[in-house]
């Protein structure tokens, strides 16, 4: 069984989240069995850092197949090689039982979510917003990108008289 169908409130929350929210939880899973893994492999319980491993694997696994290409396929291309580098590097400390790459991971994962937690509050979707910050007016930002797209206001509209003659468009007015 897993700990969603075990513990009604995980199901809730994870039925509720929105998908910035459980992409967050990702980071945090891939976090928590990844320093699971490490405590096990420094207590030379095998076994545990082996299940351990393999969870943080399955996670990172699926924040890489979770990546919309279209959206910003270069951002996407860097992040699919950075699950790809975490992932190995999961696999050689479960293969070495080695803390080391674990480690280089989590330093990793960690730098990730912190960046993720970042942008979420950029766009004002971060979890745990007070209230004033729910308050202010959400940025608008294109998919992709961390800084707001410039508003752009709309111009009294004019009457413009022109003719074309085929060497350019002038404007009478």
């Amino acid at each position: 069984m897993s700990n969603a169908a075990a513990n009604p409130y995980l199901r809730t929350k994870i039925m509720t989240a929105s998908s910035e929210e459980l992409r967050l939880m990702l980071y945090e899973g891939a976090i928590k069995f990844t320093r699971q893994a490490m405590g096990c492999i420094e207590a030379s319980d095998f076994e545990g850092s082996y299940n351990a491993l393999m969870r943080a694997q399955k996670i990172v696994l699926e924040l890489s197949t979770s990546l919309n290409f279209d959206i910003a396929p270069e951002l996407c291309d860097k992040l699919s090689a950075l699950y790809t580098y975490i992932y190995r590097l999961l696999v050689d400390a479960n293969m070495q039982r080695d803390p080391k790459p674990a480690s280089e991971a989590l330093e990793l994962l960690e730098y990730e979510k912190e960046t993720w937690i970042m942008l979420m509050q950029t766009v004002g979707k971060a979890p745990n917003n007070d209230a004033q910050a729910q308050q202010q007016p959400r940025p608008n930002v294109a998919p992709g990108l961390t800084t707001p797209m410039p508003r752009i206001q709309p111009q009294p509209q004019q009457q413009a008289t022109g003719t074309y003659g085929g060497g350019g468009f002038s404007v009478n007015g």
